[in-house]
C-alpha cells in the first residue's frame, strides 16, 4: 500500500470559481490574527483576555494560570464563571489554518471552521485509540430525529492520537476547503480537510466534510468566521496564522505516486530496533537504540554517551530509509517526537564543582558500553563502565501511559559525579521537583528522595544538573 502524504505549500494561486469564492480567499489573505488585545473578535466575553505567558497546573483539572501582557489569547472558564464562544470579525472560505494552543488538565475545546465544522480540542493525553471526541478528531454530526444511540453520526477520529500532555504547547496546521454554491444557493460541493497535522503528524488527510458537526452556529455557506469554543473548559492559543490555500491542493490537491512503499514497526509488544537516529538538526547518533511499547510510548537511547535521547507518543517506527534499497541506516519515529538534548554529551560527568563546564565527549572518564541486559518484562537495562564503576540506566514507560520513567543507579560511590537531567532553552520549576522545559515542551518531576538539582546558565542556555549518589529516579512526561 503507498501511503502520500501531502505537502504544505508556500505560495498560493488565486481559484476562480465566482465572486463569493474569491471574496473568501481575499478575506483569509492575513499573515496572522493579532492579539495585541480583542479587536480581532466579535463581542468577546469576560472569560477571554490576553497574556504574556500561561501555564497549567498538569495535576489539577481545568487550571491555568496567565500573565497579564499580550501574545497570547486565554480563555479561562470554571463551573462558577462558564465562558462562551468567540467568533472572529473576518469571514473565510479556503484557507491554511495555522496556530499553537495549550490546554488544561481535563479541558475541552475546539475550533469550528467557519463557525460551522467542529476540529475538536481535549485534553487526551495518553489516550490509546481515539475517536472523533478526542484531540485531533473532527466532531460528529447529530440528527435529534434518529433513534437514541445513532443521533451523533460521521465524525472523524484522528488517525492516531498526537496529543501532547495539558499544559504544553501544541501545533496545529489544517488546510481547509470551504463548501461552494451556485447562484442560487444551492450546495454543489462540500467543504473538506484537504489535511490535517498536529504537532507535526499528519492525522487527517482529504476528509470531506457531508455537513456540518453538532453544535454549529449556522447553516453552511461559502464565508463564515473561524469560532473558538470558550464554554467547555479553559484553553489558551497563540500564533493564529491565516492564509491561501494553493489551488493546485482543492479537492485533495495532486496525488502524487511512486516511490517505496513504507516499512512500518508497529510495537504490540515491547520492541526494540537498533539503527542511526536524527535527533536534532543536523545531529546523528549513531550507535542508538528505539525501544517500543504496547502503550505507544516509545524512545531513542544513546548507547556511545548513556543519553536519553528523544520520546515520543503514537505509532512507533517508520523503518524505510533503513531498509528500503540500500538504506542509509536511519529510522524514523513515526508519532509527536520530544527531543530531551541538542547535542551528544555523555549523561554523567564528574565535575571539579557545580558550575565546571560540562565535557563535550565521554574521553579521560572510561567510558565503555556493556550493551543492555532484558528484565521480566523485556525492557532493556543499559549498562555502562564509567571512572571505574557499572552504570545500571533503566527507562521504563509510566505506569498511566503518559511517558517515562528513570533509574540510574550506580555500584559504587564516585566522587562529585553528576547527571545532565536537561539541556534546554528555558528550565522553571512550577512546583516543588516538577519543572517545565525547553518552551513548555515537556516535564520532568524528581523523586522526593533526590537531592536538590542546580539550573545553569550556559552559553545562552539552561542546564538541570544534579548529584548522583548511588541512584537517581526521575520522570519525564510529554
Amino acid at each position: 500500500m503507498k501511503l502520500n502524504y501531502f505537502k504544505f505549500g508556500t505560495t498560493a494561486l488565486l481559484w476562480l470559481f465566482g465572486t463569493t469564492l474569491v471574496s473568501a480567499q481575499q478575506l483569509t489573505d492575513q499573515t496572522d490574527i493579532a492579539l495585541n488585545d480583542l479587536s480581532a473578535f466579535k463581542d468577546p466575553g469576560k472569560t477571554w483576555s490576553t497574556a504574556e505567558k500561561v501555564i497549567a497546573n498538569p495535576k489539577s483539572d481545568n487550571e491555568l494560570k496567565a500573565t497579564k501582557g499580550t501574545g497570547i489569547l486565554v480563555n479561562i472558564s470554571t463551573n462558577k464563571i462558564k465562558g462562551s464562544d468567540l467568533f472572529t470579525n473576518t469571514l473565510h472560505g479556503n484557507m491554511i489554518l495555522e496556530l499553537d494552543y495549550l490546554m488544561a488538565k481535563g479541558s475541552n475545546s475546539g475550533i469550528y471552521l467557519q463557525g460551522n465544522y467542529e476540529f475538536q480540542l481535549t485534553d487526551s493525553w495518553g489516550v490509546l485509540n481515539p475517536f472523533s471526541s478526542d484531540n485531533g478528531g473532527i466532531y460528529e454530526r447529530w440528527d435529534d430525529a434518529k433513534p437514541e444511540g445513532q443521533k451523533g453520526f460521521g465524525g472523524y477520529a484522528p488517525r492516531q492520537n498526537a496529543s501532547k500532555a495539558p499544559g504544553l504547547w501544541q501545533h496545529l496546521k489544517i488546510a481547509f476547503q470551504a463548501p461552494q454554491f451556485d447562484a442560487d444557493g444551492n450546495k454543489v460541493s462540500n467543504a473538506r480537510i484537504i489535511s490535517a497535522e498536529l504537532n507535526g503528524v499528519l492525522i487527517h488527510d482529504n476528509v470531506e466534510l457531508f455537513g456540518s458537526t453538532r453544535g454549529a452556529a449556522d447553516k453552511e455557506k461559502a464565508l463564515g468566521p473561524l469560532r473558538l469554543q470558550g464554554d467547555h473548559g479553559s484553553v489558551a492559543f497563540k500564533n493564529i496564522k491565516i492564509s491561501k490555500l494553493p489551488a493546485d491542493q482543492l479537492n485533495g490537491g495532486k496525488r502524487g505516486g511512486g516511490g517505496a512503499d513504507p516499512i512500518y514497526i508497529d510495537a504490540q509488544a515491547n520492541t526494540m530496533i537498533r539503527s542511526f537516529v536524527d535527533f536534532a538538526p543536523r545531529k546523528r547518533a549513531v550507535h542508538a537504540i528505539s525501544v517500543g511499547s504496547p502503550q505507544k510510548v516509545h524512545y531513542s537511547y544513546d548507547l556511545d554517551n548513556g543519553l536519553l535521547l528523544q520520546g515520543w507518543h503514537g505509532e512507533f517506527i517508520d523503518a524505510t530509509p533503513m531498509w528500503d534499497g540500500r538504506g542509509n541506516g536511519t529510522s524514523n519515529a513515526r508519532g509527536v517526537i520530544t527531543s530531551f538534548t541538542k547535542t551528544l554529551v555523555p549523561a554523567v560527568a564528574q565535575l571539579s564543582d557545580p558550575q565546571a563546564n560540562w565535557p563535550s565527549d565521554t574521553t579521560g572518564t572510561g567510558f565503555r558500553t556493556k550493551g543492555y541486559v532484558m528484565d521480566s518484562e523485556d525492557r532493556p537495562q543499559f549498562k555502562y563502565n564509567i571512572y571505574n564503576a557499572q552504570v545500571t540506566d533503566a527507562i521504563n514507560v509510566l505506569d498511566n501511559g503518559k511517558g517515562l520513567s528513570r533509574s540510574i543507579t550506580i555500584d559504587k560511590a564516585v566522587p562529585n559525579l553528576y547527571v545532565l537531567l536537561a539541556n534546554a532553552s528555558a528550565i522553571e520549576e512550577i512546583a516543588k521537583g516538577l519543572y517545565l522545559l525547553d518552551g513548555q515542551s515537556f516535564y520532568l518531576e524528581l523523586n522526593e528522595t533526590s537531592g536538590k538539582p542546580i539550573i545553569r546558565d550556559i552559553d545562552g542556555r539552561k542546564e538541570l544538573i544534579i548529584l548522583l549518589g548511588n541512584k537517581l529516579n526521575y520522570s519525564i512526561s510529554f
